[in-house]
C-alpha cells in the first residue's frame, strides 16, 4: 500500500475497513485519535469543523463529537469505549444523534514499522442497508480528506516534538 493512499474494503456485508499508512510513530497517531485538542485540528473533511469533542478515554468511558459542515448543518456522533490498548488498539461503539440507524462497532488497530504507522479501522454496521447508506453518502471521500488533514497534523507535531 502506498503511503497517503486510503484503501477501503468490505470484508463482510456489514463491514467497511479503512486502511491508511502515516509517516509517523504510532504514539503520535494514537494521540491524534484520542486527544480533543489534536482531533479538532484534523477531524472531518475539508471545510468541516469539529465543534464538540468530549472524550473520556477509558473502558466504559463515553465520547461525543459534533461536526459542523460548510452549510452550517451539525452532525453528532457518540459512543462508548469498549477496549483500549494504548497505543495499539481502540474498540468503541458509535451512534448518530439525528439518525436512528443502530449502533456500530468500530475496531481501530495501529501497527508501527520503521516509524510508519498503519491505521486500520473496521466498522461493523448494524445492517448491510446502513453500511451501504454510509458508503453512498461519501464515506471514502470524507475519510480520505480527513486522513490527509491528519497526515499534515502529524508532520507538524513531529516537527514541533523534534525542536
Amino acid at each position: 500500500m502506498d503511503i497517503n493512499t486510503l484503501e477501503i474494503s468490505t470484508p463482510s456485508n456489514r463491514e467497511v475497513t479503512l486502511t491508511r499508512t502515516f509517516d509517523a510513530p504510532r504514539d503520535f497517531v494514537f494521540r491524534a485519535l484520542t486527544e480533543p485538542a489534536l482531533l479538532k485540528r484534523w477531524y472531518g473533511p475539508a471545510g468541516w469543523s469539529l465543534i464538540v469533542c468530549d472524550i473520556d478515554l477509558k473502558v466504559g468511558g463515553a465520547w461525543h463529537f459534533v461536526v459542523s459542515r460548510p452549510d452550517g448543518k451539525k452532525i453528532g456522533q457518540l459512543g462508548v469505549y469498549q477496549e483500549i490498548d494504548q497505543p495499539t488498539r481502540i474498540v468503541n461503539t458509535e451512534n448518530w444523534e439525528d439518525w436512528d440507524a443502530g449502533e456500530c462497532l468500530v475496531t481501530t488497530v495501529l501497527t508501527e514499522i520503521d516509524r510508519r504507522t498503519t491505521f486500520q479501522s473496521t466498522i461493523l454496521f448494524p445492517s448491510q442497508e446502513v453500511r451501504d447508506i454510509v458508503v453512498k453518502a461519501g464515506l471514502e471521500h470524507g475519510a480520505a480528506e480527513s486522513y490527509t488533514k491528519l497526515d499534515e497534523l502529524l508532520v507538524q507535531e513531529q516537527l514541533t516534538d523534534s525542536l
